[in-house]
Order: C-alpha cells, then sequence, then structure tokens
C-alpha cells in the first residue's frame, strides 16, 4: 500500500508534465488535486504533525517565491502553482536540491525549445496542433518539463521513499 501511494506524486508531475508540453498549460485540478492528496497521504504514511507543518511551510514559502516570478514574469501562472505542490512533497532537507535541478533543466529546456523553434516543421509535424504551439516562438517553455525532471531527481531521496522502505 505504502508503494501505491508513494506513485502519486511522481505521477502527478509526469501528467503536469505531458499537459504543459501538449498545451502550455497546468491544469489547476492537477495541481490542486496534488496538493490536496499530500494530507491524507501524509497521515497514512504516519508522517508527523511537526513534520507536515515543515512540509506545508515549504509549499507556502515556494508558493510566494513563484508568485514573485509570475508578477515579474519569469514563469508562468501554473509553473508557479506547480512548484508551490511538489515543495509540499519535497522536504526542507531536498528542497534546494529540487531548486538547482530544475532551474538547470530548466535552463536547458529553454536552450533545447529555442533550438527546436528556429528549425522548420515538416510538413507531417507541421499538422500537429500541440507541436505547432510548441514550435511558436511567442509562446512560453513548457516548465513543468524542468520541474518534474527535478522532483524525480530529489523524490527517491525524500522521507517518503525511506518510510515506505
Amino acid at each position: 500500500m505504502d508503494q501505491v501511494l508513494l506513485l502519486i506524486f511522481p505521477a502527478a508531475m509526469l501528467l503536469a508534465a505531458f499537459f504543459d508540453i501538449g498545451t502550455l498549460t497546468i491544469p489547476n485540478w492537477l495541481t490542486g488535486t496534488l496538493a490536496a492528496a499530500f494530507f491524507p497521504v501524509a497521515l497514512l504514511l504516519g508522517l508527523p504533525l511537526a513534520d507536515m507543518g515543515a512540509h506545508v511551510a515549504a509549499g507556502l514559502a515556494v508558493l510566494l517565491l513563484g508568485m514573485a516570478a509570475f508578477a515579474r514574469n519569469y514563469m508562468g501562472g501554473g509553473d508557479a502553482k506547480l512548484m508551490a505542490a511538489a515543495a509540499l512533497w519535497i522536504d526542507w532537507q531536498h528542497l534546494l536540491a529540487f531548486a538547482l535541478i530544475a532551474a538547470l533543466a530548466g535552463g536547458a529546456l529553454a536552450i533545447a525549445i529555442s533550438l527546436f523553434r528556429r528549425l522548420p516543421l515538416p510538413g507531417v509535424l507541421a499538422r500537429q496542433a500541440w507541436l505547432m504551439r510548441l514550435h511558436d516562438r511567442d509562446e512560453g517553455i513548457p516548465y513543468a518539463v524542468a520541474l518534474t525532471a527535478a522532483a524525480l531527481a530529489v523524490f527517491p531521496q525524500t522521507y517518503w521513499v525511506a518510510m515506505a522502505g
């Protein structure tokens, strides 16, 4: 049962990345579900209330940083909300690694998307609406991909996996 509960976080992050690639949006229902799922999973896995409070504090701190980044047009609102929901699941000990990996992955993603947008799309690919949107230079970067890469990189080292193991 513990292993099934541990699939919620990576599955939701992967789903967010796929939505972001396909639509350049992250649905609020997905981010909300990820954040809300933290609480029953934490209770079922026996996370102490003090630790749960620390996770909530991390999520709120990251939400405030994400809102500031959104206000300055550094990232999309969906990305800011997803980053905060992910921070709920990642303990303080691994939050800096998460942020660093997300920044590096985001930089690499931005370079890759920029190069992709400079190339012409073959006719078969040009008929795919999601690919045309991704190819459009006026569109944003699907940053959920970088957030997911960072989340999947640090999650195995978190309290959750150690507790379930």
